[in-house]
């Protein structure tokens, strides 16, 4: 019994690692390049919905709406000023900017809401009374894991339906694939990662409201670790693929959660960081990536 609960703790955790990869991967597979700061616009979306919640009184829902908003905008704000004029640059620049939007953000965050943590009110109740009991009482699960796995599963056939069935989908998948012939097809190659900037920060948003409400606290530094781990996760299921970030987050969120239960919880981290070293070494695209040769 304990196991299965360490499990359904896992799979909860690596529901919202899967939602944040799959905006790493929606940027990477279209734009081919890393945003690091993509971990820190998950904290806007906390202190946006908290402030909304708390200093405005408005509805939980509509919290969540207006972070989702204000992490669109504040996407695509960051890809035009910072993103856009870079892009014939190299991947190492663009990489330096990644990592000096992400400490912007902390630093914005630092001085607009300060640096002591602060308590997070979950989107729904939590405690043992907001909990789905299973198995005469013994296996017990939370409201906001079910919420979570949930919005997990609805995102990723949302945006594979989105990317297969839609024209702007389609258009993401033709600047995948090649940019410059997706230009000479007549698609705005700017609009269209600007649109993938915006999905992925309203994605980010969802994550920060979720990461919070499972866990009742927020700083400046909150979205720091679980983007870096978000990352690896799109990395381990194979950067590029919705349905391989989606695989990798639930891994990574079982092996994290059966780490610290049953070898360390001073060890989870190394030992998630350790798996990903090993899957890349058997299979360096990761599990569902493809390795496409480079045509010279």
């Amino acid at each position: 019994m304990e196991f299965l609960s360490y499990l359904i703790s896992g799979i909860s955790l690596g529901s919202v690692y899967a939602i944040i990869a799959l905006g790493y991967t929606m940027v990477y597979g279209i734009a081919k390049m890393l945003n690091f700061a993509h971990g820190d616009v998950i904290m806007v979306g906390g202190y946006v919905s908290l402030v909304a919640m708390t200093s405005l009184g408005v509805p939980n829902l509509v919290a969540v709406l207006l972070a989702m908003v204000v992490c669109t905008i504040l996407g695509v704000v960051i890809e035009g000023l910072a993103y856009k004029p870079l892009r014939q640059a190299t991947s190492l620049a663009v990489l330096i900017t990644a990592i000096g939007v992400s400490y912007f953000l902390q630093n914005a965050a630092l001085l607009i809401w300060g640096a002591n943590p602060r308590s997070y009110t979950p989107i729904i109740p939590t405690g043992p009374d907001s909990a789905l009991k299973l198995m005469g009482g013994r296996l017990s699960i939370s409201y906001i894991s079910l919420l979570t796995m949930a919005a997990c599963i609805v995102i990723m056939i949302a945006l594979t339906l989105f990317t297969s069935k839609t024209k702007m989908g389609k258009a993401m998948r033709a600047c995948s694939e090649d940019k410059g012939a997706a230009q000479l097809m007549g698609i705005n190659v700017n609009r269209t990662i600007s649109m993938t900037f915006a999905i992925g920060s309203a994605l980010a948003a969802i994550a920060g409201v979720l990461l919070c409400s499972s866990y009742p606290t927020i700083m400046p530094t909150t979205g720091s670790m679980p983007g870096i781990k978000a990352f690896t996760a799109a990395v381990f299921g194979g950067i590029g693929s919705i349905p391989g970030a989606f695989l990798g987050g639930l891994l990574l969120g079982i092996i994290e959660s059966l780490s610290r239960a049953y070898i360390s919880s001073q060890l989870a981290n190394s030992i998630v960081f350790a798996v990903l070293i090993v899957v890349l070494l058997v299979r360096p695209a990761g599990l569902l990536g493809k390795y496409v040769p480079e045509k010279v």
